[in-house]
Parts: C-alpha cells; sequence; structure tokens
C-alpha cells in the first residue's frame, strides 16, 4: 500500500489523469511513463531519426561504411525526398544547424531560395489582379521560388562531409531505379495529394502516379527520373542543378507554361551561413536559425515562460496549457511583423529576444485568455516538411529540416526530373510596408525550424518537428517536457499535444492583429475536465481538431559517451542507432 501511495503522489505531481485505464498503464509499464510507447533507442557510435524508416537505415549505412553525421544527413534527407514527396524534395528548401565536434562550433545554414528576379512587385499585383486573387495562390507558377535544398546539401558537404557525393546518394540512386515499398500514413498523405495534383501542367501523373493514382501502402514505387537528378548530381555536383541541364531544363519548361523562374535565377543562387539566435532558458542554451523563419518564435515563447514555474503548475494541467497558449499568443504576433529575410529588413533581435522585452510581455497574461493582441515592438499554418537528424561517432550532430511547403508542392513537375517545386512563394505578404512584402530576389517567411540545445558549452539535444505554423508550440512543448516535467525525449514526444490557431499571419498586413482569441486544439486523450477549465477561462478549444506535427530528436549523453533518440510514434517514423 506504502508503494501504490508513492506512485500515486508521483501522478499528482506530474499532472497524470487518475482515470483508472490511466493508472493501470502506469502500473503495466516496466520503464516510462504510461504514456509512453517504447524506450529511447540507444547506440554508441552514431544515431539517425527520421519519419521514414528506409531512410533512417540509408542514413545508417552511411554512417556504418565510414561517413560522419553530415553526409548520413543528406544521404537520409535524399532518400526522403524519394519515400516522402509528400512532404519534401530537391525541389523544396532547407535549414539546418549543425554541431561541428573538431571545431567546437555551433554553425546555421539557410538554405532556402528567392523568388524570381524578373517579376516585380507591381507586375505581381497586376497579375494577381488579372486572376482576380488578393494573395499569392498555392498551387500557381507565381508561388515558386528557387530550390535551395540541393545548393544546402552541398554547402554542408564542401564544409563537413567526409564521403564523396557518388557514395552519399547510391542508396537514394538504387531504390529511385529499383523501388521501395510506400509506407501507411505517407501512403494516405500521397493519395491524397495526387487526386488534385494530377491536374497541373508537367509530368506530375507520370511521376508520382501509378495508373493515375497515388501508391497504396506497400506498393512499391519507382521514379527513375529522380535517380537520373540524384546521379547528374553525384556526377557533376551542384552546377548540374544550378548551371548545368537541370537548370536549363527548368528555365525552357516555366517559358513555355508561362512561369517566372529563369535560368539567371538559378545561377545567382546561394545558401547562406548565418549566426544561430539563441536564449538561456533555465540553464539550458537553446538555438534556433532567424531570419526569414520562425525559430526566434520559439525563443521568444521560452524567454516568457520562464517567469512562470511550469514544474509546479504541472504537465497538462490548465492553469500550464493556459500559460503555453498566451504565450503563444504574444509571441506569434511578433512572428506577424518581424521575421522576414534579413538582406531586405533589420529584423529586432536585440528587443525580440531580450529578457526585458520578454517580461514586459509576460505581465499581459493574466487569469482570461487574451482575445486582442498585437505586437510590441514598434519597428517596421498549414504545411507539410520532413525533419531528420543525425549523429556520428566523432560527436558531429545534425538538426536538419526540408520541405515543399504544401504537401508535395505545387504539383509542377519538369519532365525527366522526378521533383515538384515547391509553393513557399505563397507566403509572401502583398502589404508594401510590410517586412515580407514581396520583392524580386527576396526569400519568403518559412515555417521549417530546426532546433539545437546546448548544456554548460557542451551539445546536448538535436531536434524538431514538422507541422507548418505548429512548429514553435511543438519545440516549446517538447522543451518544457523535458526541461520542466522531467521527462526522456521519447516520453516528450509521446506526451498529449495542443496547438493554438488564428494568429495574425506574416502574409497578413501591418495593421492585422489577433482579436478574436484564436482556437486551441488538444490531442482526444486529454481529460475533459482540463477542457472545461480552460473554456471557464476563456479559451475556445476544440478536441482532436488539429495538426500535431511530427518529432524526431537525438540526445547526447556525455557522462556515459552515448547517444539517445526518439522519433515520432503517431505514424512511420524510426530511430536507429549502432
Amino acid at each position: 500500500m506504502k508503494v501504490f501511495s508513492i506512485l500515486l503522489g508521483s501522478l499528482l505531481a506530474l499532472g497524470v489523469s487518475l482515470q483508472p485505464s490511466s493508472l493501470l498503464a502506469q502500473i503495466d509499464r516496466e520503464a516510462g511513463r504510461g504514456f509512453a510507447t517504447r524506450s529511447e533507442v540507444i547506440g554508441q557510435r552514431g544515431m539517425v531519426a527520421t519519419s521514414q524508416p528506409l531512410a533512417t537505415q540509408v542514413g545508417l549505412d552511411i554512417l556504418k561504411n565510414g561517413g560522419n553525421a553530415i553526409d548520413a544527413a543528406i544521404g537520409a534527407n535524399a532518400a526522403m525526398g524519394l519515400m516522402e514527396p509528400t512532404g519534401n524534395g530537391v525541389g523544396g528548401d532547407l535549414f539546418a544547424i549543425i554541431w561541428h565536434e573538431e571545431s567546437g562550433q555551433l554553425y546555421a545554414l539557410n538554405a532556402s531560395g528567392r523568388s524570381p528576379r524578373g517579376l516585380s512587385y507591381e507586375r505581381l499585383m497586376e497579375i494577381l489582379e488579372e486572376k482576380d486573387r488578393t494573395s499569392i495562390p498555392g498551387y500557381d507558377l507565381l508561388s515558386v521560388s528557387v530550390p535551395g535544398a540541393v545548393d544546402g546539401w552541398f554547402e554542408m558537404h564542401e564544409r563537413f562531409g567526409s564521403a564523396s557525393m557518388a557514395e552519399i546518394l547510391k542508396e537514394p540512386i538504387w531504390y529511385a531505379e529499383n523501388g521501395f515499398p510506400v509506407s501507411e500514413a505517407i501512403s494516405g498523405a500521397w493519395k491524397r495529394s495526387a487526386r488534385f495534383l494530377s491536374r497541373q501542367p508537367g509530368a506530375f501523373t507520370e511521376t508520382f502516379t501509378i495508373d493515375g493514382r497515388g501508391p497504396e501502402k506497400g506498393e512499391i514505387f519507382k521514379n527513375p527520373d529522380l535517380g537520373n537528378t540524384f546521379r547528374l548530381l553525384a556526377d557533376q555536383g551542384r552546377d548540374a542543378f544550378y548551371r548545368g541541364e537541370i537548370a536549363e531544363a527548368i528555365d525552357a519548361w516555366m517559358r513555355e507554361n508561362d512561369g517566372y523562374l529563369r535560368y539567371e535565377d538559378f545561377d545567382l543562387h546561394t545558401s547562406e551561413w548565418v549566426e544561430p539566435q539563441t536564449v538561456n532558458y533555465r540553464g539550458y542554451d537553446v538555438y534556433q536559425v532567424g531570419g526569414n523563419v520562425q525559430g526566434t518564435a520559439v525563443l521568444q515563447m521560452l524567454n516568457i515562460l520562464e517567469g512562470f514555474d511550469l514544474s509546479e503548475t504541472g504537465f497538462a494541467t490548465a492553469e500550464t496549457y493556459h500559460l503555453l497558449i498566451e504565450a503563444k499568443k504574444l509571441a506569434f504576433e511578433d512572428r506577424a511583423k518581424h521575421y522576414a529575410d534579413s538582406d531586405f529588413y533589420d529584423v529586432p533581435y536585440d528587443v525580440l529576444l531580450s529578457k526585458e522585452y520578454a517580461a514586459e510581455r509576460r505581465e499581459l497574461i493574466g487569469d482570461r485568455a487574451r482575445r486582442d493582441v498585437t505586437t510590441g515592438v514598434d519597428v517596421l499554418e498549414d504545411g507539410d516538411t520532413i525533419y531528420l537528424t543525425t549523429a556520428d561517432q566523432y560527436g558531429n550532430m545534425v538538426s536538419l529540416i526540408q520541405s515543399n511547403f504544401r504537401g508535395m508542392g505545387t504539383g509542377f513537375v519538369v519532365p525527366g526530373t522526378g521533383f515538384s517545386f515547391q509553393n513557399r512563394g505563397e507566403l509572401f505578404s502583398l502589404d508594401p510596408d510590410h517586412a515580407n512584402v514581396y520583392e524580386p530576389g527576396k526569400r519568403p517567411f518559412h515555417t521549417i525550424i530546426p532546433g539545437f540545445v546546448m548544456k554548460d558549452g557542451k551539445p546536448l539535444m538535436s531536434f524538431g518537428n514538422m507541422g507548418g505554423g505548429y512548429q514553435p508550440v511543438g519545440h516549446v512543448s517538447i522543451l518544457t517536457n523535458i526541461i520542466d516535467f522531467g521527462m526522456n525525449i521519447q516520453e516528450a514526444g509521446d506526451a498529449l499535444r495542443w496547438d493554438h490557431a488564428g494568429s495574425t499571419e506574416p502574409t497578413d498586413g501591418v495593421d492585422d492583429s489577433l482579436t478574436d482569441g484564436g482556437r486551441v486544439s488538444i490531442e482526444s486523450s486529454i481529460d475533459f475536465e482540463i477542457v472545461r477549465a480552460l473554456e471557464a477561462m476563456g479559451h475556445d478549444v476544440r478536441i482532436g481538431q488539429g495538426f500535431f506535427g511530427r518529432y524526431q530528436a537525438i540526445m547526447r549523453d556525455h557522462t556515459y559517451g552515448v547517444y539517445l533518440g526518439a522519433s515520432e510514434s503517431r505514424v512511420d517514423g524510426q530511430a536507429a542507432g549502432y
């Protein structure tokens, strides 16, 4: 009885629901909390975590054959573009944070593409008026920006890689030419996209369907055209894509189909190594990529939340959810106004990431849900992505995220290339006074964010989750689950998830703001008493009506000299080490 009392007290301290099924599940577990799906994966010499098990094995094989974490990340990403085209591919963009053990430094890469240099703001507005549109349509050639992922691979490889690109791309080429079995969650998304995108001009149907439909679970799928693109990259390097026959084919196809990208846009494209943005949260240094990407929102939320004792309010309680939701509202209004291409706008990090500004914003959080929220700085949601992470025997760690934006992107496929173009250009604002307004040769706002954590000057964790505007919420949830609630990295991903929608977007105008409080979504396993309490505070709560992303992580245990891996339990993900 004494043991039961101790267990009961522990559960209450963690905010775990004491419904009979929850309590029995906790007692039945040999290790971990009752909601955990499995233990962490542990490896000494290397670790790879992706949302597609075959891609995880591609990365792991590169490590076993002597490649490093950077090589493995590139190879796994290439495999992901083939095997999960519903979220990424060489027609999209990439961001990465890399811990390089030899130099003892953290590096951040912005490998996002720019808008067509030959399309002016004035001409864009004329075209939109002709189309009777008030925003850039996502499945239109207007939304296509230069794909940056391939250049990102070669930037990473030139600086840190060890294996040859031919070795790195060997297995993705084999799978493209010989086929791979499509996994369950990817099949469902693929079939939905195929029904819509088959109507687009280009080679989508020939490239991405079997007899005009998306592949079934377990069905073998081949993409020999993408295999040929990989072969060109292995043989000729990045210039095959940006200055060779691929760029030439894209230029010709765009001209024939009234598109806007030109050879010059590819020829002039460059990725950028940037200084990662960071804040300290309860002794942990959390890093994000800034500029035209929403990672700064993670840091702003953490700064605000640091003033509350979340370990006291407890995991998955109404009080904690209220604080998280309100912090998200505040950060996202700044996100809507101030996150933009740093080549065109001086993002005010000195204010946004200051502890003083966080304290001012924190004062706006009361006992009731705020309906009206605006930015506090007086200076001028829907997307599919993949996140993966790798670590090697040398101590290098890579946090990498890559995306087409909307599922399979625009669906425009240049014949013979094997990939669909992204629709990131949809995320420009059309307000001429907005920091994120469309301009030629400019990088649009991005939702995709890789995360990294350092502790006491040492690399601790590479982590991330896909899911459009959900991603900052997902990052903060993972971090608070680990730091405030004592979860391991698998439990942190398995735990109950929440989201908030309705905040002002970077595509809106400078005078727009949140006026109705937005909507909260929580996974269906939530205790309804918590829902009632949130509604009593003024929150509009929906149960299970949301998309809560997909998560991967690797943690480095310096005491034992091992890596701990975690992957998304809700879909097809796998973490594997050796």
